[in-house]
């Protein structure tokens, strides 16, 4: 699942391994500019990120129900490997349902 807003570049669609693009649970614009992947943020955009997605908890509660009991992969376009949306999803899908 691509769990971007942005398509990734240099990547075809129709070469893509893609089962779904969940735009909905992406960060916002606003916020993946004032993050701009600075470690130093990292705490803060998770919080907020979280906020955002608390926000969405009826499309939360169904994306939850959907891929629980499955092997998922969180697909990112970032370069950071670290400190990215994905894993911050991840963290939060987490924290809401046992996996």
């Amino acid at each position: 699942m691509l769990v971007d807003q942005l398509w990734p570049r240099g990547l075809k669609k129709q070469d893509a391994r893609i089962d779904r693009w969940v735009k909905e649970i992406a960060p916002t614009t606003e916020l993946r500019k004032w993050y701009s992947h600075d470690p130093e943020k990292w705490p803060e955009f998770k919080r907020r990120y979280f906020d955002e997605l608390d926000g969405h908890a009826e499309f939360i509660n169904e994306f939850i129900k959907t891929i629980k009991g499955r092997n998922v992969t969180f697909l990112f376009s970032s370069k950071e490997l670290k400190l990215n949306n994905a894993l911050a999803l991840k963290e939060y899908v987490e924290s809401k349902s046992k996996i």
